[in-house]
């Protein structure tokens, strides 16, 4: 759709660092090859761990030595925050980055994303670029005034911490159990973990969720603005129930 290359990088644990991606950094001005133009992250990363800022900035200052723009996609940045303690802006603006994608929809809101641009150099292209993308939609206000209620009292706060603790406390419940080793380390709403085939199969009766790595058995469990404690301690009993 925008004739770009994408070049994915290979990490262990979802986060990219300036060691990873400087190999892929050359051929610039070679018309034969594809000019790197940008750094692409996920805060929290696909993989549920959590970019440090000085991580972020790291990479930035990278990018930008090489005249190359830094995106973030911050589906769960509000469960980055919380988890760090730190306001949006201090993980953002603050570390450099070019362009966010504030994510809305995994905490909370219905549906929708804002993207905001901090770069000034790249607002004026953003205009058209929304609209060549088709995200320019019709009654627009309609979804932004979420963002209205979502940034009210804290609201993103108060959901994204509690996602975060029931996280902690499916965590704390399953690392007790020989029979699942987790695969990430735990920091976000986010659980990468693998157990016995046949526990998983008979989980799959009664929840939903999704396989990762199915060839070793590894899952992820996500917990969210709704989950309750009563959640956990139903699918924990249930996963206890299917291991012994």
């Amino acid at each position: 759709m925008t004739g770009c290359q994408i070049r994915p990088v290979a990490t262990p644990d979802g986060k990219l660092t300036p060691e990873l991606v400087r190999p892929y950094l050359c051929h610039f001005g070679e018309q034969h090859h594809s000019q790197p133009g940008a750094f692409y992250i996920s805060q929290c990363t696909e993989l549920g761990t959590i970019y440090q800022p000085d991580e972020i900035r790291a990479l930035t200052e990278l990018a930008h030595r090489y005249g190359m723009y830094v995106h973030m996609d911050g589906a769960r940045l509000a469960n980055a925050c919380a988890a760090l303690n730190l306001s949006f802006k201090e993980l953002t603006a603050d570390c450099g980055i070019d362009i966010l994608s504030f994510g809305g929809t995994k905490n909370g809101l219905m549906l929708g994303e804002s993207v905001i641009i901090f770069n000034p150099a790249l607002k004026k292209e953003a205009y058209f670029v929304r609209k060549q993308s088709a995200q320019l939609a019709s009654k627009l206000r309609y979804l932004s005034c979420q963002f209205t209620a979502y940034l009210t009292d804290d609201l993103w706060l108060k959901n994204a911490s509690h996602a975060n603790r029931m996280a902690e406390l499916l965590y704390t419940g399953l690392k007790e159990l020989p029979e699942v080793r987790f695969t990430q380390k735990m920091e976000s709403n986010q659980l990468f973990l693998t157990m016995p085939r046949p526990v998983i199969d008979s989980l799959l009766k009664d929840y939903f969720f999704y396989f990762w790595n199915e060839e070793e058995n590894e899952i992820r469990f996500v917990t969210s603005f709704d989950t309750t404690e009563q959640d956990i301690e139903e699918l924990l009993r249930a996963i206890r129930s299917y291991c012994h």
